[in-house]
């Protein structure tokens, strides 16, 4: 991956290079590009916060989500398009962990050196939780098989943004670094985040709502799990089949009966996917239940989210608000 992104860099700077030489008179510069600051978004929830802080001074924010096409998290690899939009920008938002150690060698090479740059998981500190393998669920293969010695580094759930108050903070987090940025617009930005704050703690309070009134505390997963810190902020339990960062696609025979059991005995009525699951290990789980009648209810991860989605109207509150309908239901 080093020698990737450094191919990449070397090709990024030889063209920014000949773009230099090319441009004759500095002047030809327009005035709009000279007021807007660059901000470049991972995912989709990054880019709908700076959308939101931004608000009437989005004028001045050029932003670009990266995955903008429905690429996974966990399978994303740059393009020299992306590093060269990367260098420069004044602002760099990612999640950090595994799926991200491009980002690192990505970053020495900036040619804004005065950059800022969130590290969502960075900006969590000791509230980052670690993967967590639960009852019932399949380890990956190497995470079983290599055992070595040598204690490893912790892997962190890099799914933080399923979180009403995690993304509180990183809102916080994103608005002190605009205002920074652009002292001109800091006010602006300041207020947007106060307002944008209220909406997350209004949302934040109905989802304590349902769960404080709801019959069932269990949520069950035929599908891999990211939402590890939604459960925890409202103290639910769950199965899974998978993690929330797993590339398997096929369970086991012993996890399907487990779920399975698991559903007959606390009485589930649902099996939870996540979005664009192909709903296989949730079939599979439900047709070894004894009344194989549950319904498969999905919840959205926001991991798919493209730019069409975005200019179709979806937000991350709208998505989070969908998501509390589905809870609802699934809770009964």
């Amino acid at each position: 991956m080093k020698k990737y992104i450094s191919i990449i860099l070397a090709v990024v700077l030889s063209i920014c290079g000949l773009s230099a030489c090319g441009q004759a008179d500095s002047n030809q510069t327009t005035e709009k590009d000279e007021k807007q600051i660059k901000v470049v978004t991972t995912i989709f929830p990054e880019y709908d916060w700076v959308r939101e802080i931004a608000g009437d001074a989005s004028d001045h924010v050029d932003l670009t989500m990266l995955l903008d096409n429905g690429v996974d998290l966990h399978s994303y690899q740059p393009t020299s398009e992306d590093i060269m939009k990367i260098s420069d920008c004044d602002l760099f938002i990612y999640v950090g962990g595994e799926s991200d150690a491009w980002v690192e060698d990505a970053l020495k090479e900036a040619v804004n050196k005065d950059m800022k740059v969130i590290n969502l998981l960075d900006v969590l500190g000791n509230s980052a939780k670690e993967e967590e393998v639960v009852e019932g669920m399949e380890a990956e293969e190497e995470e079983s098989e290599e055992k070595s010695e040598e204690e490893e580094e912790p892997e962190y759930d890099e799914h933080v943004w399923l979180s009403l108050k995690n993304a509180k903070v990183f809102c916080k987090a994103i608005a002190d670094d605009l205002s920074e940025i652009d002292k001109d617009h800091a006010e602006t930005y300041q207020k947007n985040e106060e307002n944008y704050a209220a909406k997350l703690d209004e949302l934040d309070q109905n989802y304590q709502k349902t769960v404080d009134e709801a019959s069932q505390k269990t949520l069950l997963f035929g599908d891999r799990f990211p939402f590890r810190y939604m459960v925890d902020d409202y103290g639910l339990d769950y199965y899974a089949a998978f993690v929330g960062c797993s590339a398997e696609t096929e369970a086991s025979f012993e996890t399907i009966t487990f779920l399975a059991g698991k559903v007959d005995e606390l009485g589930l009525k649902n099996v939870m996917t996540i979005e664009k699951s192909d709903q296989k290990i949730a079939k599979a789980i439900i047709e070894n239940t004894k009344d194989k009648n549950q319904k498969i209810l999905t919840l959205d991860s926001m991991q798919s989210a493209t730019s069409d989605d975005v200019k179709a109207g979806t937000t991350y509150l709208s998505v989070m608000e969908d998501n509390l309908e589905v809870l609802k239901e699934a809770l009964q």
